[in-house]
């Protein structure tokens, strides 16, 4: 298993959990993003996530440092599925293992936060009546 990766397989939040438990650790915190299928009064019909997948595991894998930086002691695994998702498919898991359960939750809110930031992956959301690409990256794919 891979600690920081973008796939298109179905995503197992026990996997990721299991791997960041350990001995030393007080807490365990396991965010799963899910596809919603009401956003700001529109219906979502599926989501499609598309990726620079080298590049987006190598910002995964510098948000997991940073987070052991700044929380000693945590131990972090970050997936995130690509392609089109149904409505409550997960999208995202972060499992964050650290000494005691502030420091768990608090690098947990960081990295989702981060991956928004500067992760290179980019969701359109399908609705009813159009689609939309939806993200904080500047690149969207197709725009070249």
């Amino acid at each position: 298993m891979k600690p920081f990766e973008v796939t298109n397989e179905p995503l197992e939040p026990a996997r990721y959990m299991e791997y960041v438990t350990h001995s030393e650790a007080g807490a365990v915190t396991l965010f799963a993003g899910t596809v919603r299928e009401w956003t700001n009064g529109k219906r979502t019909m599926y989501l499609e996530y598309e990726a620079y997948v080298p590049m987006a595991e190598k910002k995964l894998a510098e948000i997991g440092v940073e987070i052991k930086q700044k929380w000693p002691g945590s131990r972090v695994a970050i997936v995130h599925r690509i392609g089109a998702l149904s409505i409550s498919d997960i999208a995202v898991v972060i499992a964050v293992s650290s000494p005691h359960r502030k420091a768990a939750y608090e690098a947990n809110e960081y990295a989702i936060e981060q991956i928004k930031k500067v992760v290179p992956i980019w969701k359109k959301e399908m609705w009813e009546d159009g689609e939309e690409w939806i993200g904080d990256q500047s690149y969207k794919p197709g725009s070249e």
